[in-house]
């Protein structure tokens, strides 16, 4: 009988056998990667399309550093520690400005970003160069361990097949810009954010701007202004978080509420941001620029860094072709958002942030209003002075109790305690500014003043309490809508020992561009030829600027600047 044919070693023996030969460690140093990505996609994404965009994202990432290196757990490590180190400066970027990181953080990288993060973070440095000294040496030994080799050419097919499903995906399915404030997502929204950016980019640059114009603008001359009659300093306040809530159904509020918000006419006015619930800076842009941060499109959101060096027209530099000084006092650091250089760029000559006066984390507005007194004493005699207070007391949080002592008589009027707290900031900002308005009096008893304050916009919690009936995706859509209600504040005029120029600009309602040329008007400030345009624009378009023919007079105007050589490199 001849002998049974020998059937060689089994499937699980040569399993066995390959892993003994290849050795467990070196397995899991290709397969902790792969699983350590897959336990932080379901602790951050929170939905089937967010989790789809972290493989794709995922995937591009790893067939990226394997059609590079060719090393599987060399490029899982890799990929592992970009997305770990995108989730930590998201939640980092969260924790500061509410809003996770995207794609145009990386395309916005600048000194003013660097600076500011390792000036509030200064053990950041020390952090980054210790985390180098742990990651070179796993990343060699990764190197060596690795037993596998890829070929690049499936690995960049690989990568291609994920960059055109991201594409594809993005496109079909866009993310909304209102879930860039939730704290969650990171890396889907990182890339999703990337597709969109860069289609953006591709089709219309930085800004918006029409085509061509035949129109032109002169540019105007240095000494080209000629104010009749006396020339009264002008005093701009940034009044944090600010609008009346009575525009809420339901809320309580104090006896006397509202006085705030009133002119020097008893009249009040609505100031329409184009920001709802965070970023200042929009409203920085608008009024001291003069222009709309909605030319931006999504990248709106870095507006003053992106005007730095490059939008030379505003409130402050025509004051300064009259024969104004300029100064503003900041309550950050100078180099948020690029806010020092932003300034700068429109005409502040003297720019004060916390750090140049002395401020300990956040302070009520009694200092800033104090060192505004201290330093318009300063001024050199007989020449006009324009000063930016940009307050700060009633920034959120409003959960804890802001300088308690204060306003010790405070009685809270019964709503949500987080809203009590906002209405109790609030008469401190009215009874600060009172206090300031009668030192201005004291300290200047002769000299003409005109005093513009504004809301900056509204407080987070306000389209919950103006929309009560309405989900997050309804008012996610409302505010991407622009509508007025979730937008409005208040700008109000007050004077000293001067009597404001009425004019037809200084409407009920305005946009926030607008506010600049509502200043210059009010104080009897000649115009220069962009503001003469402008005012036009407002005329024909009572009030509203973006908004007026879907956004068309903005971006004819912005060529006329651009053509101007007032835009540069937009």
């Amino acid at each position: 009988m001849a002998p049974a044919p020998n059937p060689g070693p089994s499937a699980a023996t040569v399993v066995r056998a390959n892993v003994a030969e290849i050795g467990i460690w070196r397995l899991l140093a290709v397969a902790v990667p792969q699983l350590a990505a897959l336990a932080l996609m379901f602790e951050t994404e929170s939905d089937f399309g967010s989790r789809l965009g972290f493989v794709l994202a995922w995937g591009i990432l790893n067939f990226f550093w394997l059609a590079l290196l060719r090393r599987p757990a060399l490029s899982g490590a890799l990929s592992l520690t970009l997305v770990v180190v995108l989730v930590l400066l998201s939640r980092l970027k969260h924790d500061v400005v509410q809003m996770t990181a995207n794609f145009v953080d990386l395309m916005m990288i600048d000194r003013d970003t660097a600076a500011f993060l390792f000036t509030i973070f200064p053990n950041l440095r020390w952090s980054v160069i210790l985390a180098g000294l742990v990651t070179l040496p796993l990343m060699y030994a990764l190197w060596w361990l690795d037993p596998f080799r890829v070929r690049r050419l499936p690995a960049l097919a690989c990568k291609l097949a994920c960059l055109a499903g991201l594409v594809g995906y993005s496109i079909s399915h866009p993310d909304e810009a209102w879930r860039g404030y939730y704290d969650d997502g990171y890396l889907s929204k990182f890339f999703r954010s990337g597709v969109t950016a860069v289609s953006d980019f591709v089709q219309y640059g930085f800004m918006e701007s029409a085509a061509t114009t035949n129109e032109r603008l002169n540019v105007p001359l240095l000494d080209a202004c000629h104010p009749a009659g006396r020339r009264p300093n002008i005093i701009m306040i940034h009044d944090e978080s600010s609008f009346d809530i009575r525009a809420a159904a339901g809320i309580k509020v104090p006896p006397g509420y509202g006085g705030h918000f009133k002119s020097y006419d008893g009249k009040e006015r609505a100031f329409l941001a184009e920001s709802n619930g965070g970023p200042s800076w929009f409203t920085e842009y608008n009024v001291l620029a003069g222009l709309s941060s909605r030319s931006f499109g999504r990248f709106a959101y870095f507006v003053t860094r992106i005007a730095s060096g490059r939008v030379e027209r505003g409130l402050p530099l025509a004051l300064r072709r009259c024969g104004y000084d300029t100064m503003s006092l900041y309550p950050a650091y100078g180099g948020f958002m690029s806010a020092r250089s932003f300034q700068l760029t429109t005409g502040i000559e003297r720019f004060y942030d916390a750090t140049d006066l002395g401020a300990k984390d956040v302070e009520p507005d009694s200092f800033f209003y104090g060192k505004a007194l201290q330093l318009m004493g300063e001024r050199p005699p007989n020449k006009p002075l324009f000063t930016f207070v940009y307050l700060g007391a009633n920034h959120f949080p409003w959960e804890t109790r802001f300088r308690p002592e204060l306003m010790p008589s405070w009685r809270p009027p019964g709503n949500a305690p987080s809203i009590d707290e906002y209405l109790r900031r609030q008469a401190m900002s009215a009874e600060q500014y009172k206090a300031f308005v009668a030192d201005l009096k004291k300290k200047f008893p002769s000299e003409p003043f005109l005093i513009v304050r504004y809301g900056d916009h509204q407080p987070e919690f306000a389209p919950a309490i103006l929309e009560p009936g309405l989900d997050e995706g309804s008012l996610g859509k409302k505010l991407e809508e622009y509508d007025p209600r979730l937008y409005a504040t208040y700008y109000a005029i007050d004077a000293v020992n001067f009597e404001p120029v009425r004019s037809e600009v200084v409407m009920d309602t305005v946009d926030g561009p607008y506010l600049p040329l509502v200043i210059q008007e009010a104080a009897g400030i000649p115009l220069d030829p962009s503001f003469a345009e402008q005012k036009n624009i407002m005329l024909r378009c009572k009030g509203l600027f973006y908004g007026c023919k879907d956004g068309a007079e903005a971006r004819r105007f912005n060529r006329l600047l651009i053509d101007a050589g007032l835009i540069r490199g937009l």
